[in-house]
């Protein structure tokens, strides 16, 4: 099923986990000298996409102190513990509150430190080019965040429950013929553990925080 390009996409940086395995809040982690979701939203803000939201949970009143001075929404999941889909819905109602006229959104992770801008770029006119109703990063032969999902999809979306992401609903369009993926083998790097903010210090070429 093609759908038309979308043109109003709107963009939800999921950062309400705990960090439980970072030892800190990671949302707030500092890379390069700033915390990992305010990088998130900056590249975000870099884009076409708008509005910008972020979703906060288990650590919100530090999230929303280090984006004061950004022009984005901040969703406060209170319902983080139950999971990823929890966030998904947060972010994708708060970005149809802001406009019902918003056909597509990108949801990314505050943990990927080479999101970008330009990915937003590409996935939107990955989209544009092929129809897709779903257009997904792809690293370590898997698709994932960073996604574009188009209104069609919006349903699928906030049906998820539990700890479940999106994934599933992006490997079942793929096997419709519905989704589409991009490369961006950068992506596979994400923060997770303390040894992964040494690899990320290093890849970005960073001595400091």
């Amino acid at each position: 099923m093609s759908v038309a390009p979308c043109q109003r996409v709107g963009c939800v940086i999921l950062a309400a986990g705990a960090g439980s395995r970072l030892g800190q809040p990671k949302p707030l982690l500092v890379l390069g000298g700033r915390p990992l979701v305010v990088r998130a939203a900056e590249a975000a803000l870099a884009s076409t996409a708008w509005p910008i939201v972020v979703v906060a949970g288990a650590h919100a009143t530090g999230v929303r102190t280090a984006l004061a001075a950004l022009p984005v929404l901040v969703a406060e999941n209170a319902a983080w513990p139950e999971g990823m889909a929890s966030s998904l819905r947060a972010g994708l109602a708060t970005l149809r509150c802001f406009s019902r006229e918003i056909d597509g959104a990108v949801f990314a992770l505050c943990d990927q430190p080479h999101f970008s801008a330009e990915v937003i770029t590409r996935l939107i006119a990955r989209q544009h080019a092929s129809g897709a109703g779903i257009v997904a990063a792809r690293y370590h032969g898997r698709l994932g965040a960073p996604a574009l999902f188009t209104s069609p999809h919006f349903a699928a979306l906030e049906s998820l429950n539990g700890d479940h992401g999106a994934r599933e609903l992006i490997a079942a369009a793929r096997d419709r013929g519905e989704a589409e993926a991009e490369d961006f083998q950068e992506l596979s790097l994400d923060i997770d553990t303390p040894a992964d903010h040494d690899r990320a210090r290093a890849a970005l070429g960073l001595t400091g925080a």
